[in-house]
């Protein structure tokens, strides 16, 4: 049931924030679902490797290059969910960050 509640809440958060930064479009809340629940799955089985095989640079960066990688998977769910695009990598900072974070902020609440 926490899955599903945490797919539900990360859509509404991708809905929002589409809504909130100009360079991020969903076609609906069915669209926005459908990214939450691809980059949920992109979050749990490529991004610890991606993680792992960038640990040089994110150290050297003092961890800043996780918002890159945050970022560049952010913009690849794009390729696998027909009607939601990106239009710049700065796009998909911002809203990558925001999602993040919101996500982070909604998930403390749920747990108390």
């Amino acid at each position: 049931m926490s899955l599903i509640l945490r797919v539900l809440l990360n859509a509404v958060i991708v809905y929002g924030v589409a809504h909130l930064i100009r360079g991020v479009h969903v076609r609906g809340f069915g669209t926005a679902l459908l990214v939450a629940l691809v980059l949920g799955i992109i979050n749990a089985l490529i991004r610890p490797i991606l993680f792992l095989l960038t640990l040089p640079i994110n150290i050297l960066s003092l961890g800043l290059f996780t918002f890159v990688l945050n970022a560049l998977l952010f913009w690849s769910v794009t390729w696998f969910v027909p009607g939601f695009t990106v239009d710049s990598f700065v796009s998909a900072f911002v809203a990558s960050f925001l999602v993040s974070l919101m996500s982070l902020i909604f998930s403390w609440f749920l747990i108390f």
